[in-house]
């Protein structure tokens, strides 16, 4: 799911050459399967979504309608430097930025976002985050939100987002301009 939320941003870094994007397999039957990157497990009775489903949905449910340059350190495209990738848009429709971080090591890094071009942030944004400390880590039947997005709300410093983004996670952030 890390390995997919990474790519995506550069999918979603170059939405002006990138016109779609589409996931396979989708469903795998608990009792009777070909292959395991199914995205959405089922049995007789429910269903289990898996952590590259959620990385599907929060793309889906986040996406905006302006693609907006993103730089590690203000230098180069967030594009894997200390294992981190990332990807910006801007919401015309709600007037928000929205900022995807993938972190793919397992030590907690320190993002700081400064938006140029704005006067000021609203105070507050909202977290929405994806991680598990075991790779390894999958949903079942029993237990499908062994690893589920968790959404908070993180305040904002004038035109910066500060905020430490946890070892194997998938962060997105809303924030109003």
């Amino acid at each position: 799911a890390l390995a997919e939320a990474a790519y995506m941003t550069g999918l979603e870094r170059n939405a002006d050459v990138v016109q779609m994007a589409s996931y396979a397999p989708l469903f795998g039957h608990v009792d009777g399967w070909q292959w395991k990157p199914n995205l959405i497990w089922v049995d007789n009775l429910k269903t289990m979504p898996t952590p590259n489903y959620q990385v599907q949905k929060l793309y889906s449910n986040h996406k905006g309608s302006q693609i907006v340059p993103i730089l590690y350190k203000d230098k180069l495209p967030a594009t894997g430097q200390d294992s981190l990738y990332a990807s910006a848009t801007l919401d015309q429709a709600s007037n928000e930025l929205i900022i995807k971080i993938v972190n793919a090591s397992a030590k907690v890094q320190t993002a700081e976002v400064n938006i140029d071009g704005v006067k000021k942030l609203d105070a507050k944004a909202k977290l929405i985050t994806l991680q598990h400390d075991n790779l390894e880590a999958e949903n079942t039947m029993d237990m499908p939100t062994v690893v589920a997005p968790v959404e908070k709300e993180i305040e904002t410093k004038g035109k910066r987002v500060e905020l430490e983004v946890r070892g194997y996670s998938f962060s997105v952030i809303r924030v109003r301009l």
